[in-house]
């Protein structure tokens, strides 16, 4: 089967392995800076880039506002032209509608594209257990499928890969799933570009299925949109008899003229590009034109749970851009995979905890992987305030009755707490701190204190507490 994020480890551990491989941390540093670089170019070419941020966040707040009436408005127009919508409250739901459709055609291999949500639910793992192939069209999914490797960034889910990894993959794996390689395959990136391409037109011209995400869903005509810059998107979403499209509640935007104001800001903020080559839209079926048979499944798998989220809601506003783990210290040190998701990076460090709440053992650490610079707030399209959500969600581990939380930690900070509230009590430990400060040692504590000071240093404790020293200078005049 497929290779899926179910059982990773939680994001300390997998983050201490990650930044211990330096081929991974320079691979992601390379490509991470590159993108960062040509979106900081084209952004200063628009003047009016802030109020796109604004009209951007406004529309989208718009929508999770009054979600359900977009949506029943996007499912009234996407039947209207033919379509079929489905309903799915979680990924069990999402992959059993999927695979029936599927199994009804009677195929047995499909192709996909612009497919992060089925990625999400494991889509692939599903129908691989009713004997369905499901192939990768994306250039950089397709080089994590064929090396039974993991997606470690929204936009670019191989960049975690430098391209002699790259041809190696190409070389060892296509011979089986199809094409092979062609002899003599270097790494240049045209040589692999051009492998890709042979190997995965015989897909696009066998497949009779086609299963898709979107980028938006407009609730005006019940349109489809897909953002890519390969051509494969096209091809899927024409050739197919069959299209299949897997998207989440929240991708609604209200009309197209809001459309306008999204597409001006994504390829510029996800790849530095002023528009990507190939933006696709599709309302239902067209008799002798394009597929026959349109199925569209909405997918809320923890999206509601979100939206319920006062803070956290805005998470919902995320346009995919992967903006945030350019310009994110922490991501660049550990790569996408050690967060455990299809998200990485900041925004997974607050939709995963939103989607699967905070008992969650993988997740619950992910508020935690963030240095609270703020630069994620800074470069985000639509003003996702991810220090807030961080902050919000990190009291909700540190105050709540998360089962995550460790028993020494939930009884130390009982300890704590009770003390603080009797001042003589309090006032006794301070003293105390006081005399055994000079005592305590500075660069290491013993035993299960140790991972704690393995980065960092103890504070000096002062042999004076504050109140003592203004009780023996009446505050300093003395």
């Amino acid at each position: 089967m497929s290779r899926t994020f179910v059982g990773w480890p939680a994001f300390p551990r997998a983050a201490a392995a990650a930044t211990q491989d330096m081929q991974l941390r320079a691979n992601v540093t390379r490509a991470t800076g590159t993108i960062r670089g040509k979106r900081a170019n084209l952004v200063t070419e628009r003047p009016d880039w802030e109020d796109l941020r604004d009209s951007a966040a406004a529309l989208k707040d718009e929508v999770l506002a009054h979600l359900d009436r977009y949506l029943l408005q996007a499912e009234e127009q996407v039947t209207a032209a033919g379509g079929t919508v489905h309903w799915a409250r979680d990924a069990a739901e999402a992959n059993r509608i999927v695979t029936e459709l599927v199994r009804a055609t009677g195929e047995r291999e499909i192709v996909k594209v612009k497919s992060m949500l089925t990625e999400e639910i494991g889509l692939d793992n599903a129908l691989e257990a009713a004997g369905i192939s499901a192939r990768e069209t994306d250039l950089a999914a397709a080089i994590v499928q064929l090396g039974d490797d993991l997606p470690s960034h929204v936009v670019v889910p191989a960049l975690h890969r430098n391209r002699g990894e790259i041809r190696d993959v190409f070389v060892r794996e296509m011979g089986r799933h199809g094409r092979p390689a062609p002899q003599g395959l270097t790494d240049e990136p045209a040589q692999l570009a051009e492998a890709a391409r042979l190997h995965l037109r015989e897909k696009f011209l066998k497949a009779k299925v086609a299963v898709s995400g979107a980028n938006f869903l407009v609730a005006e005509t019940g349109t489809l949109v897909v953002v890519e810059s390969e051509g494969n998107g096209r091809m899927c979403l024409t050739l197919a008899d069959t299209l299949i499209s897997v998207v989440g509640l929240e991708k609604v935007v209200p009309t197209w003229r809001d459309l306008e104001v999204f597409l001006q800001l994504l390829a510029r903020n996800a790849t530095g590009e002023r528009m990507a080559p190939y933006t696709t839209t599709f309302t239902g079926v067209t008799p002798g034109d394009g597929p026959q048979r349109f199925h569209l499944v909405l997918v809320d798998n923890g999206r509601t749970r979100a939206l319920a989220d006062r803070v956290g809601r805005q998470a919902l506003r995320c346009i995919r851009c992967g903006a945030c783990m350019n310009i994110c210290p922490v991501y660049e040190r550990t790569g996408g995979h050690a967060y455990g998701s299809v998200y990485p990076g900041p925004i997974g460090a607050i939709l995963n905890p939103l989607l699967k709440g905070p008992d969650d053992p993988q997740t619950a650490s992910l508020p935690y992987a963030s240095s609270l610079c703020g630069a994620c707030n800074e470069v985000c399209p639509v003003r996702i305030r991810f220090t807030d959500v961080l902050l919000k969600l990190r009291h909700e581990v540190a105050e709540g009755d998360a089962k995550v939380k460790h028993p020494v930690e939930k009884a130390a900070l009982g300890a704590v707490g009770a003390v603080m509230e009797h001042p003589a009590a309090w006032n006794a430990a301070v003293r105390a701190a006081g005399r055994v400060g000079p005592l305590m040692p500075r660069k290491r504590l013993p035993g299960p204190l140790s991972g704690w000071t393995g980065t960092r240093n103890v504070p000096e404790i002062p042999k004076e507490s504050f109140r003592a020293w203004w009780k023996r200078t009446d505050g300093g005049t003395k």
